[in-house]
């Protein structure tokens, strides 16, 4: 069995992005990890951006405030270069949980509204809609799997779909373009769940026509942990207040003594408070390092090695989670052999320097591209 190739791989010529890059990895030398889909390790530009915050502070407190603000404002900057957005349409967040809550409870939301999620989606972009059930508005639960017809027909009349770009347990990946147009084309507010997906695989929120989008930086950007992005679009930051407030949600926020409470003109007035400084640091660095890789580079060697370690699996008598095709294929597998609990298939493979997951009965595997195909032959060697 093989899995064909969405993207094009790159030349033969050219140095594979592994070899390239590989350095910029120290765990390579010591792990073979295929665990970002939980925690990522940092590369070095993400390491050393921290470490010399960290030194700053250690030696100077907060002399050089104003460069911890133009870190902030370069965040911004790179994270709208990842996703085709303005700097004006990112705040800074904790997470994805709190960014797909202040779109959830920052909503005006009335008797009849309806809202379209998925059975299959993480809890972060579960729960939000289970309580607004609860509380204020329908939901019709579709499943990841089922046709673009009938996510078209529960959008009609609907308020908000919500969806994750990839998910986090099969490793699907969703049609955003096609399911933001369906969106588009009936005036639903369109939420992407993107922190599977976005830093290995290209994502355009014009082109998708995506409403707001939510992703923590430590998957696969690189980033730490507690520092993430939230998106909104200009045009809709006005129908969605600021839940979480405090003194850096308004447009006077420098001023102490000021008491007026008009927002920020951008998603800043989504920020709650002081940031993340050291993983604001941290996840600049990622992205900017990133983006000099090319999401467009990085999407085939990730697809690629996904495939390499599926087919490798297969053949040792796993089976795999879902049916991965060229268009829905992305960073993340999921494999299970009859008679063998994944925790100790997990354990074993840990033992012998080969990171992955657990995850409801199944293993969890998602490469990055520096990971190298002989490393992938290895895992499935060591496959029990």
């Amino acid at each position: 069995m093989g899995f064909e190739q969405k993207y094009p791989a790159e030349p033969v010529s050219a140095e594979p992005l592994w070899r390239h890059y590989r350095d910029q990895f120290p765990v390579t030398e010591r792990l073979i990890y295929l665990n970002h889909a939980a925690v990522a390790p940092l590369p070095r530009p993400a390491a050393e951006a921290m470490q010399a915050l960290a030194q700053d502070a250690l030696d100077f407190g907060s002399l050089h405030y104003d460069k911890w603000l133009d870190t902030y404002e370069k965040l911004r900057v790179a994270a709208a270069r990842l996703i085709g957005a303005d700097r004006g349409e990112i705040a800074i967040v904790k997470n994805t949980s709190e960014g797909i809550a202040t779109v959830a409870m920052g909503l005006h939301w009335r008797p009849g509204d309806r809202v379209v999620a998925f059975r299959e989606e993480f809890p972060s972009n579960y729960y939000p809609w289970l309580r607004l059930e609860e509380h204020r508005a329908s939901v019709d639960w579709l499943s990841v799997t089922d046709p673009l017809e009938a996510i078209d027909h529960a959008c009609q009349g609907a308020k908000l779909l919500a969806i994750s770009f990839v998910q986090y347990l099969s490793g699907l990946r969703a049609d955003i373009n096609a399911i933001g147009e369906i969106c588009h084309r009936h005036g639903c507010f369109f939420l992407v769940d993107a922190i599977q997906g976005l830093g290995a695989f290209p994502l355009n929120v014009q082109t998708a026509h995506i409403d707001a989008l939510a992703a923590d930086g430590h998957k696969w950007m690189l980033g730490p942990e507690g520092c993430g992005i939230l998106y909104i679009r200009k045009n809709r930051q006005d129908s969605i207040f600021p839940m979480e407030f405090g003194w850096t949600n308004v447009a006077g926020y420098h001023d102490y003594s000021s008491r007026d409470m008009t927002l920020r003109p951008d998603a800043g007035r989504y920020e709650c408070g002081t940031l993340n400084t050291i993983g604001c640091y941290g996840l600049h660095a990622s992205i900017e390092f990133l983006l000099e890789v090319g999401i467009e580079r990085i999407a085939p060697a990730v697809q690629s090695l996904t495939n390499q370690l599926a087919e490798g699996a297969i053949r040792k008598g796993y089976q795999l989670l879902g049916d991965r095709t060229p268009e829905n294929g992305a960073g993340i597998i999921a494999v299970h052999k009859p008679g063998i609990d994944s925790r100790q298939v997990v354990h074993e493979l840990k033992e012998r320097g080969v990171i992955a997951a657990p995850r409801q009965g199944w293993v969890r595997f998602s490469p990055h591209f520096y990971i190298s195909p002989e490393d992938i032959e290895r895992v499935v060697e060591a496959l029990p």
